[in-house]
């Protein structure tokens, strides 16, 4: 499939998605999320939800992080949609986000973040079986993990799809992707298995 239609029926399959449904699928998510391996891991990068368009809740796993593992940095982004870059913040708690004119929540007084993250949480509408992601289509994504030798790890409430069509030079391959049923190894060793 191409990523327009991808794009559009991942939308469609979240806006259908009940209240309780939803809760439910965090609730796994957060559960796949507590068995990665976090011991070398000093800095997490991590996207904020959109909830009104039924995002994945990162706000749980942020808030299961602080508690289990308050050695690790937690790290979230600012978008500029001027330049479609993001810059990045160490997070100082839910007081500190205000939502942008995209109700996407931001940090507003964070200390910048220097340096690279051990891992990133990146957002996804839909995914394929060899790690390709399909995004909201701006490539602040694309363009952050460039060249970034962190783990790079999506997070869905639905299976893979067989093939995205349409993927370009530009496109990052997720090294893993955590789903309600299953996390899927995309590393050359594993071949796309479940965990």
């Amino acid at each position: 499939m191409r990523k327009a239609d991808l794009r559009k029926q991942a939308l469609l399959q979240r806006k259908s998605l009940s209240e309780q449904e939803l809760a439910k699928l965090n609730e796994k998510l957060l559960e796949r999320f507590k068995t990665l391996d976090f011991s070398n891991i000093q800095s997490l990068h991590i996207f904020l939800p959109i909830l009104r368009h039924k995002e994945p809740n990162t706000l749980l796993l942020i808030d299961w992080l602080l508690q289990n593992h308050p050695e690790i940095k937690i790290i979230v982004p600012k978008a500029d949609f001027e330049s479609n870059l993001m810059s990045h913040f160490h997070y100082r708690g839910q007081s500190d986000l205000a939502l942008n004119q995209f109700d996407i929540p931001e940090p507003q007084n964070a200390e910048a973040f220097e340096g690279t993250p051990d891992m990133v949480l990146v957002p996804l509408l839909a995914f394929d079986e060899r790690g390709y992601r399909v995004g909201y289509g701006k490539g602040f994504y694309d363009r952050f993990l460039e060249n970034l030798a962190a783990q790079k790890i999506g997070l869905s409430f639905f299976d893979a799809a067989a093939q995205i069509n349409d993927v370009h030079l530009n496109d990052i391959r997720l090294d893993k992707c955590i789903t309600p049923e299953r996390i899927i190894d995309f590393t050359p060793n594993h071949h796309g298995q479940g965990l």
